[in-house]
């Protein structure tokens, strides 16, 4: 049973490229009918087929994508007149026929590839992060590695520098006992030297006292 389906479509239908995509669908159901922009903004449709058809064009025709927001359908039926040879679109005086809509689906097409480079390139952005993120991490944590090193280094020689250090301060008590020890070397030098000193002068005396007694008793005796 074949019947007629009158549809007014309200929403964003107009210089969108709605009309070719309707006719796209109606072609491929194998319906005859036609389509035509109303000058409130609104889109009419006649369609006549196959009831199943008819019910399945009802479905297809409610678009809504990037150009194309069908926001209403009012909808009424009767039987089919036979009237269309094919579907098409009726064209008013001013209107670029097929080429507006023909251009606003090409628009359409770009516009989506577009939206998914830009989705894709979201992903592969956010993939590079995550890689770069995975990288400074792998890095700070060589860093945080190294400077453990260095540390470790640095506290080790610093033990090192710190047993030397106690090493020199024990050569230098060591050098101070001996120049101690010098001092009281000398001191005992001097003390000795001024006794040579006392006996010699002692000794010097008595030998010229006794040099005035053996010259005292040559001349007592006339020998001198």
């Amino acid at each position: 049973m074949t019947m007629r389906l009158v549809a007014i479509v309200s929403g964003k239908v107009q210089e969108a490229g709605y009309r070719a995509r309707v006719v796209d669908i109606a072609n491929a159901l194998g319906l005859k009918g036609m389509i035509e922009n109303l000058l409130d903004g609104r889109v009419k449709i006649i369609a006549e087929g196959e009831d199943e058809k008819i019910k399945w064009f009802e479905s297809a025709i409610d678009i809504k994508n990037a150009l194309i927001n069908v926001s209403s359908i009012e909808k009424s039926y009767a039987p089919a007149s036979g009237e269309f040879e094919k579907f098409g679109k009726l064209v008013t005086k001013g209107e670029t026929d097929t080429r507006l809509d023909t251009a606003a689906v090409y628009l359409k097409e770009l516009v989506s590839a577009v939206n998914n480079m830009n989705e894709n390139l979201g992903g592969k952005i956010d993939q590079m992060n995550e890689n770069l993120s995975g990288k400074m991490d792998q890095m700070l944590s060589k860093q945080d590695k190294l400077l453990y090193e260095v540390g470790s280094m640095n506290d080790n020689l610093g033990g090192k520098m710190d047993q030397m250090l106690g090493k020199q301060d024990q050569m230098l008590d060591k050098q101070d006992q001996m120049l101690g020890k010098q001092d009281d070397l000398i001191t005992e030098v001097k003390d000795v030297n001024r006794k040579m000193d006392r006996a010699l002068e002692t000794g010097i005396v008595e030998l010229k006292s006794d040099m005035a007694e053996v010259k005292s008793a040559l001349r007592a005796k006339g020998i001198i």
